[in-house]
């Protein structure tokens, strides 16, 4: 019995330490447990029975309970102390209950990832109306921040909006999924850092990389990272890099503005580049009579051959007069004149050699005088102008 007391003494230590770790507040129910832990002390101190003993193991119950722990935990601690017949010293016990009581309290994921086959919409508040301010694309993901019934705010590189539960991974799902789809990124923390070939400072450099730059990280081996290079694997000194798991984030709807007006532009100085680039190919291997019979095949190949002279006509009245260029070629570029010559159509049917013979034939005719629109300078789809109409064209 006297190694028994002993045990129970310190089961009594590691109740006392449970007690100084545990996060429920000081109340009156602690000081009820106090008193509980004199009585329990004197009990086992003055009794030596069995009886007596498993009745003050329902006290460490109730005592447990008092002070906010599980009386289930408690309770089995105590019998593998006794079944054990172990001796801890107070580092020990202080460990043992400390541990017990954090294995109650393990925080949940707050990670999410998007559940959808392209992206779903962020929302500035938890409505469907509500103002779009980003987007979570697929594999894409973020934190919680706030969490409703049908809703959740979610935190995303530097979007943070509500998106609704359906389009949403949580838990297990989204750990899982973050895992498949995120990327080990290093880092570098100094100005020059060398990847070298292998895990050694005397190794070759495959490359250098600039304070804050990243590649990505395949594994920390020891004292090195590896990390893709360009393609090939290389070493990085772990002790100047950060590794950081990243997954892909939310857009705000004023970057994804800014890169389609950047994509926009990109794409029209591209088209510009081209059509100077045609131009420039057109006037230095075509004919004017190659030039002319494009622009009439772009105005009015689908005209009668009336028509396609008609347009040819008009081009040679410019020609001839003082208000125009006084060739074809710079009547027909003129800015803002004729759309197909500003849209580089005119170009290709040039280069591909893909002009109508019946449209050459137009603009051979009127570069040698031929005339059915009188001295009219301009023409238009027909919309009841007053003009001369041939096929769907007024000339005026």
């Amino acid at each position: 019995m006297k190694t028994n007391c002993k045990k129970w003494k310190c089961l009594l230590f590691i109740m006392a330490a449970a007690a100084a770790f545990t996060a429920s507040p000081v109340s009156t129910e602690a000081a009820g447990t106090k008193e509980s832990f004199t009585a329990l002390k004197t009990g086992s101190e003055q009794k030596a029975t069995s009886d007596k003993m498993n009745s003050e193991v329902n006290i460490v119950g109730n005592a447990a309970v008092a002070i906010g722990l599980d009386r289930s935990l408690m309770t089995a601690g105590v019998a593998d102390i006794l079944d054990a017949n172990i001796s801890m010293e107070k580092e020990e016990l202080i460990a043992y209950a400390k541990n017990g009581v954090k294995a109650e309290k393990k925080e949940e994921s707050t990670l999410v990832m998007a559940k959808v086959n392209e992206f779903v919409n962020m929302r500035q508040e938890a409505d469907q109306d509500a103002e779009k301010i980003g987007v979570l694309y697929k594999d894409c993901g973020g934190e919680i921040v706030e969490q409703k019934a049908e809703w959740t705010k979610v935190k995303s590189g530097d979007v943070t909006g509500w998106i609704k539960n359906e389009y949403l991974y949580f838990g297990n799902e989204a750990k899982a999924l973050a895992e498949d789809v995120g990327m080990l990124t290093a880092y570098s923390e100094t100005e020059t850092l060398r990847v070298r070939m292998d895990a050694d400072m005397q190794s070759g450099v495959l490359g250098l990389l600039a304070n804050g730059e990243a590649v990505e990280a395949i594994a920390e081996e020891g004292d090195w990272v590896s990390v893709n290079y360009e393609g090939t694997k290389g070493y990085v000194a772990k002790e100047y890099v950060k590794v950081v798991f990243d997954i892909d984030k939310a857009e705000s709807m004023a970057v994804i503005k800014a890169r389609e007006e950047a994509e926009r532009a990109r794409a029209a100085a591209a088209a510009e580049a081209k059509r100077v680039a045609q131009k420039e190919a057109v006037m230095a291997s075509a004919s004017e009579v190659d030039i002319l019979a494009a622009l009439i095949q772009c105005e009015a190949g689908g005209e009668p051959y009336e028509g396609q002279v008609a347009v040819g006509a008009v081009v040679m009245n410019r020609v001839r007069s003082g208000g125009y260029p006084n060739t074809i070629t710079d009547v027909i570029y003129a800015s803002g004149q004729f759309v197909p010559a500003s849209k580089g159509k005119m170009e290709s049917l040039i280069l591909n050699g893909n002009i109508k013979a019946s449209c050459v034939q137009a603009a051979n005719e009127v570069i040698n005088g031929a005339c059915n629109v009188g001295d009219a300078l301009h023409f238009r789809r027909n919309n009841g102008r007053d003009g001369l109409v041939i096929g769907n064209h007024v000339f005026y």
